[in-house]
């Protein structure tokens, strides 16, 4: 069955940073069996980052909280559809989509005495590294299990209307290289202070970049991007809200540079080899910080500590000698800052600019 399986679900509910770095096993697996079906399954409002990925052919999305009748409906609705089910997330409601779809299962697992019970939902499975191995490479471990060849690039697709909403957006003229500021991750904790991005677009401003920033339809998003607009230069054009995710995508790939905190968005522009400053507090780099286009070493990108380049991206860590505590903000909930974020100077992400400005054009 598994030498040449029809149907494979892929299952990564989580949040959509996840989805989108587990692409590489999704392609990993497409290119393997080109004739099976891919499907994936995740929490409804993460299915953007994969809503045009060619390797896919049908996104499932569950809420994260789903009614008893509903959840029901839906686990029978999958029930043994697939000759093969992936699970890339060590929860329980994960490993069970697993068992019930899949006549053959695979997936992460917590390597715990407390976990033992689940190893019998599944037939093969592979231990969770929870601090040591980046999400990618976590998650192409299943396909070791299935003894495919992996491939580490991370997709970033877009549809045609996409392509012409960023047309209309930037104008048909010839126009100064972009630089792609994304001022607002989702939590606060991996935010960055406004005076920083202000600077920051200044001085790109002064050097002949157009500068974009990115973002959501959220409302408080909207508002904190468009506050932002209003304090940079005159020629600063404000995105957010007026892309799809995708859409995103299509800008970032006609980027000269991009900055931005911990965030899907940044993770794109890595993965498109856009050269990316990605501004790093309390999240590990190690497991999560951006996976850059082409990388094909032996280990993880990135090391825990410290300020680091890989490749088209420089991570700029905050200074705090907490960092990188792991914790949701230095009051430990997502609506709490971080201090070592907050107190990060512009001068140290402007230098991070100019090295890359340097690499990519030989001067200063």
């Amino acid at each position: 069955m598994l030498k040449q399986p029809r149907s494979i679900l892929v299952i990564v509910t989580r949040r959509i940073g996840d989805v989108l770095l587990a692409t590489p096993l999704m392609r990993s697996v497409k290119l393997a069996w080109p004739d099976a079906a891919v499907d994936a399954l995740v929490f409804e409002g993460t299915q953007d980052a994969i809503a045009a990925n060619p390797d896919v052919r049908r996104v499932l999305a569950i809420p994260q909280r789903p009614g008893v009748l509903s959840h029901l409906a839906f686990m029978l609705g999958i029930a043994r559809r697939y000759d093969v089910a992936l699970s890339l997330v060590p929860g329980d409601r994960p490993t069970l989509y697993a068992y019930i779809a899949g006549r053959w299962r695979a997936g992460l697992l917590l390597p715990t005495e407390k976990e033992r019970w689940k190893r019998r939902f599944l037939h093969r499975w592979v231990a969770f590294d929870e601090r040591d191995t980046h999400t990618v490479l976590m998650h192409l471990a299943l396909a070791a299990v299935l003894g495919l060849p992996t491939h580490r690039d991370i997709p970033v697709t877009w549809t045609a209307e996409d392509a012409r909403q960023v047309d209309a957006l930037l104008g048909g003229e010839p126009a100064p290289p972009l630089a792609v500021l994304h001022p607002y991750p989702k939590f606060a904790y991996k935010m960055w202070r406004a005076e920083g991005w202000i600077e920051t677009a200044r001085w790109l401003v002064e050097r002949g970049y157009r500068v974009v920033l990115s973002g959501g339809p959220d409302p408080a998003e909207l508002d904190y991007v468009r506050a932002l607009a209003r304090a940079m230069p005159a020629t600063a054009l404000n995105a957010a809200g007026r892309l799809t995710l995708g859409g995103t995508g299509c800008l970032l790939s006609r980027a000269a540079l991009y900055v931005g905190p911990d965030t899907a968005v940044t993770h794109m522009a890595a993965a498109l080899g856009v050269p990316t400053v990605a501004l790093y507090g309390p999240t590990d780099p190690v497991k999560w910080g951006p996976w850059p286009r082409g990388y094909e070493g032996a280990g993880n990108p990135w090391q825990r500590l410290g300020s680091q380049s890989a490749g088209n991206v420089r991570l700029i860590q905050g200074d705090a000698m907490c960092a990188p505590c792991g914790h949701e903000g230095c009051d430990r909930h997502i609506a709490s800052f971080s201090d070592c974020l907050q107190q990060m100077p512009a001068g140290r992400v402007i230098a991070a600019v100019r090295s890359l400005i340097h690499d990519r054009n030989g001067q200063h």
